[in-house]
């Protein structure tokens, strides 16, 4: 197995908390950042900007996504133009559809064009990858996020789309794939081997990047130790 300093793709941690976002900011092996608003509103922010301004001060050389916060594309397309203006740095987040099913291929197309970089987020089939691609060729740095593992979630590999995925994009050079949603740290390793450029990851998993290349006998040992030793603590007895 590589060992992380050996992996080509680049991981970017996703997140909302400010402690946590510093905490992989002083990782060299962190190469940038994505926020969306469930992991704010979970990580109790209430102030959309002002958390933005703050987090891009304290992390002024790494690529950060925000997200859009409307539902209508001419108001998404004002957030947009707003959002890229905090930073050369930022990302603008886009979902592939609005919560009518209506397709932002429009928006993403004239945002590209416009020279704004964008994230397209939460596209789940090659359809959509087709449709972005179009859309974003011969625009600026962009990013395409693929939620692996909601595809996982349905029971379907994600592997083979992943892999149909960076084939469509590579007549598309400013066009990076991003595995979104990882499930366990194995998916590290899976999206680098079939040459994704970039994964999103939480700090749950990456706190699990200690046990890459551990001794499998000494991981046994410990496991049947947290056992017992629960157990005990738990005053126990038959």
């Amino acid at each position: 197995m590589k060992s992380v300093s050996e992996l080509k793709i680049k991981i970017f941690a996703d997140g909302a908390d400010k402690g946590g976002m510093l905490e992989m900011y002083a990782m060299p092996y962190i190469k940038g950042f994505t926020t969306n608003p469930t992991l704010m509103r979970k990580a109790g922010v209430t102030d959309y900007r002002a958390f933005a301004k703050d987090i891009l001060e304290a992390i002024p050389d790494r690529p950060i996504s925000f997200e859009v916060l409307s539902d209508e594309f001419a108001e998404m397309e004002r957030q947009a133009m707003e959002i890229a203006g905090w930073g050369g740095q930022v990302y603008v987040k886009i979902p592939i559809t609005n919560t009518r099913r209506e397709p932002s291929y429009d928006l993403i197309k004239k945002l590209s064009h416009a020279g704004v970089k964008i994230n397209v987020t939460a596209l789940l089939n090659l359809q959509q990858v087709r449709k972005v691609a179009e859309c974003i060729v011969g625009g600026p740095s962009c990013f395409v996020s693929v939620f692996a593992g909601r595809i996982a979630d349905t029971g379907l590999d994600p592997m083979p789309l992943m892999a149909s995925a960076i084939e469509m994009l590579q007549p598309t050079p400013n066009a990076e794939l991003i595995w979104a949603s990882p499930r366990e740290l194995l998916n590290i390793f899976q999206a680098d081997e079939i040459g994704c450029q970039i994964i999103t990851v939480t700090n749950d998993i990456l706190n699990k990047l200690s046990l890459v290349g551990k001794d499998l006998e000494e991981f046994s040992l410990e496991t049947v130790k947290m056992f017992y030793n629960d157990a005990v603590a738990a005053g126990y007895k038959l």
